[in-house]
C-alpha cells in the first residue's frame, strides 16, 4: 500500500512541483529565530478568511437576493435553518474579527517598519487587501436588507454624487436605481459573493509570495539574509533551508517554517478561537457594534435610524468625512485618509526599521497616531455633537499630522545603534 502510495505521489509530483512548493514556502523557508505577539496576526488574518469564506458559502444557499425576501430568509436562516443562527454569527463575528486582526497587523508593520524597503509591494499588496476587505465589508452589510444596512448604504453611496460633473451618474450607477432598491441588493450580492472575495484571495497570494521573496521582518528590524559570503561559515543557521534561499544569501538566525512557526500559530490560532467561539456564542451582537438593532428591522426607506453610523470599523474614515464641513472635501478626505497609508513606504525616508532603535519623536509620533485612530474610531460610532466634532477634528489633524511629522524628521533621525544580528 505504502509502495503504491509512493508512486503516485512520485507521478503527481514529476507533473506538479508539490514537493518544492511545500519546501520552498513551508518545511525549508527561512523565518526570524525570535519573535514576538505581534507576529502571529498574519496566520489569524488567514484563519478568519477561510471561516468567513466558508460560513459565506453556506449562508448563501438559504439567502433570497431580492428586495422582498432578503430580510426574511434571513430571518428562515435564523430560525429555521439547522445551525443558521451559528452559521450568521459566524459570519457576523468573523467579518469584525477580520478588520481586529487586519488592524493588529498593520500596527505591527508601522511599529518594526515593515513597509520600509525591500517590503514596500508587500505593503502595497497588504493595502489592496485592506481596501477590498472594507468593499467586501461594506457590500456584505447590505444584504441582511435590515433599516441600519438600509441607510447606511445610502449615506456612503451618495458621497460619490458630491464628485464634479461625474457624481450623480456614478451613484445612479452603484445603485442601478435612483434609491437603493432591488438593483442595489443585486448587484452587491454579486460582487459580495463573487468579485470581491476573487479578488481577495488572489491578493493575499500575491501577499504571501511577496512575503516570502523578501522575507519576513522582526522586532529587531534586522535581515536574516545577508550578502552571500559575507558570514563566516561556522555563524551560519545551523538549519538546512531551500536551495531558493540559501543559494542567493548567508542566512542567519533563521528557523525553519515548520515546525517551529507552524506550531507556534497553531497554538495562536488555538488561543484565538476560543476567544472568537465565547463572542460567537454569547455576545454576537459585540455591544450593539457587530449586530446593531436597527438592523433587526426590516428595511424601510420612510423611516430612519435614530443615529445613522457605519460598521465600527468604518469608524475612523467616517469620522474624517464628518468633521469636514464640505461634502467634497470630506470625501476628499476620506480617501486621502487610506491613500496616505498606501504611500507610507515614502513618507518614511528614515533606515533603521523598527521603533526600538529610533528616535523618540519616532515613538511620540507612532502613539499619538495610535490614540487618534481609536478616538476617530469611537467617534465614527457615536452621534454627531459640537464636542464630538471639535474631538475629531483634532483627531483628524492627528492622524494627516503622523505622516507630515513623519516625512520631516525621519531623514535626518538621530537613531540608536542597530544590532547587526538578531538578539539571542
Amino acid at each position: 500500500m505504502s509502495e503504491m502510495v509512493g508512486k503516485l505521489f512520485g507521478w503527481v509530483n514529476s507533473r506538479l512541483p508539490v514537493s518544492n512548493t511545500f519546501e520552498r514556502h513551508l518545511s525549508k523557508h527561512p523565518v526570524p529565530s525570535k519573535v514576538n505577539f505581534w507576529y502571529l496576526f498574519g496566520a489569524l488574518a488567514s484563519v478568519v478568511l477561510i471561516i468567513q469564506i466558508v460560513s459565506g458559502i453556506w449562508l448563501i444557499m438559504p439567502y433570497s437576493n431580492t428586495e422582498e425576501e432578503a430580510f426574511a430568509s434571513i430571518e428562515y436562516i435564523m430560525r429555521d435553518v439547522d445551525y443558521g443562527w451559528l452559521l450568521r454569527y459566524m459570519h457576523s463575528t468573523g467579518a469584525s474579527a477580520f478588520f481586529i486582526v487586519v488592524y493588529m497587523h498593520m500596527m505591527r508593520g508601522l511599529m518594526y517598519g515593515s513597509y520600509q524597503k525591500p517590503r514596500e509591494l508587500l505593503w502595497i499588496f497588504g493595502m489592496l487587501i485592506f481596501l477590498v476587505l472594507m468593499a467586501e465589508a461594506f457590500m456584505g452589510y447590505l444584504l441582511p436588507w435590515g433599516n441600519m444596512s438600509y441607510w447606511g448604504a445610502q449615506v456612503i453611496i451618495s458621497l460619490f454624487g458630491a464628485i464634479p460633473v461625474i457624481g450623480d451618474d456614478l451613484t445612479l450607477w452603484i445603485r442601478g436605481d435612483y434609491v437603493i432598491s432591488g438593483a442595489t441588493l443585486n448587484r452587491f450580492f454579486a460582487l459580495h459573493v463573487i468579485a470581491m472575495p476573487l479578488v481577495l484571495v488572489i491578493l493575499v497570494f500575491l501577499h504571501i509570495l511577496a512575503l516570502h521573496e523578501v522575507g519576513s521582518n522582526n522586532p529587531e528590524g534586522v535581515d536574516i539574509k545577508k550578502p552571500k559570503g559575507s558570514i563566516a561559515p561556522e555563524e551560519l543557521s545551523k538549519f538546512t533551508f531551500h536551495k531558493q534561499y540559501s543559494d542567493k544569501y548567508d542566512i542567519v538566525d533563521a528557523v525553519p517554517f515548520h515546525p517551529y512557526y507552524s506550531v507556534k500559530d497553531i497554538m495562536g490560532v488555538a488561543g484565538f478561537l476560543i476567544f472568537f467561539c465565547w463572542v460567537m456564542f454569547f455576545a454576537p451582537e459585540g455591544g450593539g457594534y457587530f449586530m446593531e438593532a436597527p438592523n433587526f428591522e426590516p428595511a424601510n426607506g420612510l423611516k430612519t435610524p435614530e443615529h445613522i453610523a457605519p460598521v465600527w470599523y468604518f469608524g475612523p474614515f467616517y469620522t474624517i468625512l464628518r468633521v469636514i464641513p464640505d461634502k467634497l472635501l470630506g470625501a476628499i478626505g476620506m480617501f486621502a485618509a487610506i491613500i496616505a497609508l498606501f504611500l507610507l513606504p515614502w513618507f518614511d525616508r528614515g533606515v533603521v526599521k523598527s521603533v526600538r532603535y529610533r528616535s523618540k519623536w519616532h515613538l511620540i509620533n507612532l502613539i499619538q497616531f495610535s490614540v487618534c485612530f481609536i478616538v476617530l474610531g469611537i467617534l465614527g460610532t457615536l452621534p454627531a455633537t459640537p464636542l464630538y466634532n471639535n474631538i475629531g477634528i483634532a483627531a483628524t489633524f492627528g492622524y494627516f499630522g503622523f505622516f507630515v511629522f513623519l516625512w520631516l524628521y525621519s531623514k535626518d533621525e538621530k537613531t540608536k545603534p542597530l544590532p547587526e544580528r538578531i538578539a539571542g
